[in-house]
């Protein structure tokens, strides 16, 4: 792949505005300050609080996108050590992830020196903290050390899932090769890549026809996976071999998702799949690697994990503290909430170059002493707001 074709200031824009736009959920949703401002901009307040959790969607999509660009972009796995991309994915993800908890409580305790409100955290339990540094949180029923972080177990399991359908696929797909004399192997790109799109497709759409209509299982990943595979599907529908099939399987999987949606209309669905057709639409016509040119959006996309992980515990201290040292009037009160959103995109830029940088750098470089395949693999950038 081309230098040029390394960046991508589409997705960098998707993320960039999606992420803010999980902060100002976060901030509309949580803490005594949204309460002033609600008195003088209810429609905002009102809907950042309820459906700014949409935007979850979008990274949703994108990590789906990016999985299979970086795993599978033929619809061939690939790989001969899944394992090794699943620890390094659990080490990219879960060690500034904890880091983050560390702050999160140091956070919490802080405001709850200075106020009593249900948006802070009570303190942390040692066995609370493993279940969230083991991503069992949500499964085990564990209360959340911060908001949204249910979320990083998702993210995890939707790769794990994506990896095991992929390798299920390779294996598939080697069946179905004629037998060779000894010791010759298949030429490369023998492999069939419809068992893969079965696969992928064919658990995205029970997601989407099954599992994502009950709450129940919205703690597993298979409850979010129809979005993931749109991702993965809009990203393969440009860049597959040609071939009758997989356009067959392609084209049915979409008539299939947009029938599950006719079936039972659910507004995360039908953003999950606009993002999907916007991303395969802009392979097309060449926006994804042109447009929009922005090094604004580039760097609020490049740092929303950071901004993810940092912005409920700065603004649960924004919170507290002009609570108990401001003044309780509107203007107070609103200007609060403009710095905790200005803190948070600038505690999550902190974060950004002082601990995910040098932790991924560290995390690459354990892998037989330098940064391997899965190195380039996308970094955590699945968000999320509260369920």
């Amino acid at each position: 792949m081309s230098a040029s074709h390394n960046r991508m200031p589409l997705i960098d824009a998707f993320k960039a505005v999606a992420s803010q736009l999980i902060v100002l959920h976060h901030l509309a949703f949580y803490g005594p300050m949204s309460d002033w401002t609600y008195t003088v901009a209810p429609g905002l307040v009102g809907w950042l609080s309820q459906d700014g959790r949409l935007a979850v969607q979008v990274f949703l999509v994108i990590s789906g996108y990016l999985a299979v660009r970086s795993l599978a972009p033929t619809g061939v796995f690939a790989s001969a050590n899944p394992w090794a991309l699943l620890r390094h994915r659990y080490l990219t993800i879960v060690v500034p992830y904890a880091v983050a908890l560390v702050v999160a409580i140091g956070c919490a305790w802080v405001a709850r020196q200075w106020m009593t409100h249900h948006s802070v955290p009570d303190a942390a339990q040692p066995l609370q903290f493993l279940l969230h540094v083991l991503l069992l949180n949500g499964v085990m029923g564990a209360d959340s050390l911060s908001a949204g972080v249910w979320y990083v177990a998702i993210d995890f399991q939707l790769f794990a899932l994506m990896l095991a359908l992929l390798w299920l696929g390779q294996r598939w797909s080697a069946r179905l090769l004629p037998a060779t004399g000894a010791g010759e192997q298949a030429a490369p790109g023998a492999h069939s890549v419809w068992p893969t799109l079965v696969l992928v497709l064919g658990m995205g759409l029970a997601s989407l026809w099954f599992f994502n209509l009950d709450a129940a299982y919205d703690n597993w990943a298979v409850y979010f996976f129809g979005a993931y595979a749109a991702g993965a599907a809009a990203y393969w529908v440009c860049n597959l071999p040609a071939g009758k099939l997989q356009t067959t399987l392609l084209t049915l999987g979409a008539c299939l998702a947009l029938a599950a949606l006719a079936s039972s209309f659910r507004v995360r669905i039908a953003l999950a799949l606009g993002v999907a057709m916007v991303l395969a639409l802009s392979q097309v016509k060449g926006w994804l690697y042109t447009w929009p040119q922005s090094r604004v959006l580039a760097y609020l996309g490049k740092i929303s994990y950071g901004v993810f992980l940092m912005n409920f515990p700065v603004s649960l201290v924004v919170n507290a503290g002009v609570s108990r040292f401001g003044h309780a009037d509107i203007y107070t009160q609103s200007a609060g909430v403009l710095l905790a959103w200005a803190a948070s995109v600038a505690a999550g830029a902190a974060f950004y170059h002082a601990v995910e940088v040098p932790l991924r750098r560290w995390s690459s470089g354990r892998v037989n002493g330098k940064a391997g395949a899965w190195a380039r693999l996308p970094f955590a950038t699945v968000l999320s707001a509260r369920k």
